[in-house]
């Protein structure tokens, strides 16, 4: 279980830099923030269940 929740972790950094790197382009593209926050938010939720002990780390 700690290799995936590193692995979740790790790609919700990633995603953050890639939403935080897309907000600084001087037209960002609103679909493609969208879908970095929803899958971000998606990440952020299997994260905290894990925490919580709930074992529900399977595949996006």
């Amino acid at each position: 279980m700690k290799d995936s929740f590193c692995r979740l972790l790790v790609r919700h950094q990633r995603l953050d830099e890639a939403l935080r790197a897309e907000q600084r382009r001087p037209f960002p593209d609103f679909a493609q923030l969208q879908r970095l926050k929803r899958l971000k938010l998606r990440i952020k939720d299997r994260l905290a269940a894990a925490v919580r002990g709930r074992r529900i780390l399977r595949p996006l």
